[in-house]
């Protein structure tokens, strides 16, 4: 047990989230439990985790979520196990909901995205159809999120839009998309910002510089592509071409690497087999298996195309393996799933409650010390 590298996770202490302040010591080695000398608070180990107030061990928890995050049907896990079948779909879910907070902490940072594939994958539910809509940084292969909904409209692709607007610094930037009319307006949307003239009214949305848009069309018969059509929406084929190029992203526009990606998470999600049997039965159960297996992808995965030669002399390499979070500069290492479940999102700041009148000297101290 290292206080050093816990952080308090009381919402009410000044000194929430915060690392190495020396505001944390062991309370008992043998529960596991710290405390917090600021806000007097004891708390455990797994705080903030997935392995939190579990009964069982934390090995088969982890072994069970790697299973789920690789496709493994819950009922082989159930009779592997003598698990209950609730038990498993219960840690699936706790899982699921805690990687998609550890992919908006780390993942959803302003980044120089480059070139964004994105599209939708038609997923079979019980009674209906709903929709999932996905975007991968082409140059890392790093997932940057997914949007479900049960209908494919403009609701669907603006919210994906949006996840991506979280993850993009104002940098030229290309779309590859499919022939969906939706993603034009979408990315003209959410890609603007506001310019304040110190006038009354809203302010003016100003679009970003730099935003590309290139679709490509497919033409099928008898269920079978036999064309493709290629356009360029927004920009000129010279700076779509520049971008190709410095993100590594082929030599003409594709969404290759969206669908490779859609077939990474059919492997791994039963729901989204083509003329397959399984059928989703809830949207919160498919959304978080959605984010458990995205996030180890991004985290725990390591992808062939990402790795670079390292040369040891004039006839010697060893290759070094990359996952999509390394390649972003997120992590600089693979993360073991066990890492991914025990890995703790800090809370936000604290900020001083607004009081009228002048505020205290304790106060004032309280604000000089762990206000950020």
């Amino acid at each position: 047990m290292n206080p050093q590298d816990v952080f308090c996770p009381n919402k009410a202490c000044p000194a929430r989230g915060q690392v190495g302040k020396g505001n944390i010591g062991v309370h008992s080695l043998q529960e596991r439990r710290y405390r917090c000398h600021v806000c007097n608070k004891t708390f455990a180990e797994t705080k903030g985790t997935v392995l939190y107030r579990l009964r069982k061990a934390k090995e088969t928890v982890v072994i069970v979520v790697t299973l789920l995050a690789y496709g493994c049907p819950v009922q082989a896990i159930v009779m592997a196990f003598g698990l209950d079948e609730r038990t498993v779909l219960s840690w699936q879910s706790r899982s699921g909901k805690h990687c998609q907070q550890v992919h908006e902490h780390l993942v959803e940072r302003p980044r120089d995205l480059g070139q964004v594939q994105a599209d939708e994958i038609r997923v079979k539910m019980q009674g209906h159809i709903v929709w999932m809509a996905m975007a991968i940084q082409v140059q890392t292969r790093l997932w940057l999120g997914g949007v479900l909904s049960q209908h494919r409209d403009k609701h669907l692709i603006r919210a994906l839009m949006q996840r991506v607007r979280n993850c993009a610094l104002c940098r030229p930037l290309l779309f590859c998309v499919d022939g969906c009319q939706t993603y034009i307006d979408a990315i003209r949307k959410a890609f603007r910002e506001s310019v304040l003239t110190g006038q009354t009214g809203r302010p003016r949305l100003r679009p970003w510089d730099g935003i590309y848009i290139a679709q490509v069309v497919k033409q099928y018969a008898q269920k079978r592509v036999v064309g493709v059509t290629r356009r360029v929406v927004q920009g000129t084929q010279a700076q779509i071409d520049a971008l190709l190029h410095r993100t590594h992203g082929g030599e003409l526009i594709n969404t290759s690497y969206i669908e490779r990606l859609n077939a990474t998470f059919r492997s791994r999600i039963a729901a989204l087999v083509r003329h397959g049997r399984a059928l989703a039965r809830q949207m919160p159960t498919l959304h978080d298996g959605m984010y458990l297996v995205g996030s180890v992808y991004n985290f725990c995965t390591y992808h062939k195309s990402l790795r670079i030669p390292l040369y040891l002399s004039t006839y010697r390499r060893r290759w070094l393996r990359r996952t999509p979070a390394i390649a972003a500069g997120i992590t600089d290492h693979r993360w073991t799933v066990e890492e991914l479940l025990s890995f703790r999102v800090p809370p936000p700041p604290w900020k001083p409650p607004k009081r009228r009148g002048r505020p205290s000297n304790a106060m004032k101290a309280l604000i000089a010390q762990w206000s950020t």
